[in-house]
């Protein structure tokens, strides 16, 4: 029992003197010895109105070069080769000398076939004349029916074999002609399959070259199904603006013009395959090569857009700091679109002209008081001090 007592009186002086501490704290504090905490003073962040104009819709696809035209040369004569009259790789123009084929088998041919039109011409004359004489002499009864009819048959043989002996010499100078391959269109060669001193001859053999056109080409890409209805279904796509760009090329620099749309849609990949058609004035655009390509809308709409930096991620949401008349920071859910001229397009959450964080949004939280420094959406800035609250913003 005496311990009990001791350890009360003990406890009862401990509390008694943590009561006179708490006393002097508070007093000291009144009397004035120990400064009050000062407010934070407000961050200093860079802030811009929120930039509204028109914009085209671009969507991005990939796709490949295609030549506009595309010929395997091929011989329609049996020969020889003997000549070659062009360099792997060299633009040639139409009707350009590319091979030649051994032409004296063919010359021979034709030789023959003027003889052969010669006789033939000859016969014609002669039973031509026949027949009239025996027309006369049959008005006179001076010749038979029979005699007459088969003077009539000679002649009518004569003239078809003089268009027999037309239709071969056609076919010998053509021959003739085929001995000289040329360009039937103008472009560029791809390198030379056969080499001079190798017999040739038509059929499904393998060519002796290819020849593309250079002035022209095709980028062959796939839109999907939402693209398609959207932008395309409705004018097959003309007037569309389309842009391209190479592998190594920065941007889309090159304009061309849709030029099909194919017939169906692949239901296997949910595409349809679309054609552009763009020039090639220094032929650096040849087929296979990988295309960059842009496709827009038809015409352009009003967009809202701000700066890249502005906004910020919040798990899979984004958001912007908008600041109000008061200079305080709210906290605003956006939906963005796509990159337009270095500014991205919001889609919902904003609305032209209100102001919002671009730079410090690191340092401010909803709610916080800010001193805004005015610049320009992505550009420099246009105030060293606050801009004064209008009245929209007041209200």
């Amino acid at each position: 029992m005496p311990q009990l007592k001791k350890r009360l009186i003990i406890a009862a002086a401990l509390a008694g003197l943590a009561g006179l501490g708490g006393t002097a704290a508070v007093f000291y504090a009144h009397a004035g010895g120990a400064p009050a905490m000062a407010a934070p003073a407000a961050a200093s962040v860079e802030v811009a109105e929120v930039a509204s104009r028109p914009v085209t819709d671009w969507q991005s696809y990939s796709g490949r070069l295609e030549a506009v035209e595309r010929v395997e040369l091929r011989p329609q004569v049996s020969g020889v080769l003997t000549a070659v009259h062009f360099k792997d790789g060299s633009l040639v123009k139409k009707g350009d000398l590319l091979f030649s084929i051994d032409p004296r088998p063919f010359a021979a041919e034709v030789a023959r076939a003027e003889a052969q039109l010669a006789g033939a011409e000859a016969r014609a004359a002669y039973t031509g004349a026949d027949l009239a004489r025996g027309e006369r002499l049959l008005a006179e009864n001076a010749v038979s029916r029979r005699d007459f009819e088969e003077k009539q048959n000679a002649a009518r043989e004569a003239a078809a074999a003089l268009k027999a002996a037309q239709a071969a010499l056609k076919v010998a100078e053509l021959n003739l002609e085929y001995t000289r391959i040329t360009a039937p269109i103008s472009g560029r060669m791809s390198r030379a399959e056969v080499t001079v001193g190798n017999l040739v001859a038509p059929g499904n053999a393998a060519p002796l070259t290819t020849l593309v056109s250079a002035d022209s080409i095709y980028a062959a890409f796939d839109v999907d199904e939402q693209s398609y209805l959207k932008y395309v279904s409705g004018s097959q796509g003309k007037g569309l603006p389309i842009r391209m760009g190479l592998a190594d090329e920065s941007g889309h620099g090159r304009e061309g013009r849709l030029s099909s749309v194919d017939n169906r849609l692949d239901s296997t990949s949910g595409t349809i395959r679309l054609r552009a058609v763009f020039d090639n004035p220094d032929g650096r655009l040849v087929p296979g090569l990988y295309a960059r390509v842009r496709l827009g809308s038809e015409a352009p709409r009003e967009a809202v857009l701000v700066d890249e930096k502005a906004v910020g991620t919040d798990q899979d949401k984004r958001f912007v700091l908008v600041v109000d008349g008061k200079n305080r920071t709210a906290y605003r859910e956006v939906r963005l679109g796509a990159v337009q001229e270095g500014l991205r397009v919001v889609e919902s959450g904003l609305k032209a002209g209100e102001r919002i964080v671009v730079n410090g949004l690191q340092r401010v939280r909803p709610g916080d008081e800010v001193a805004p420094q005015m610049v320009s959406m992505g550009g420099r800035e246009t105030a060293g001090v606050a801009r004064a609250a209008s009245p929209a913003d007041k209200g």
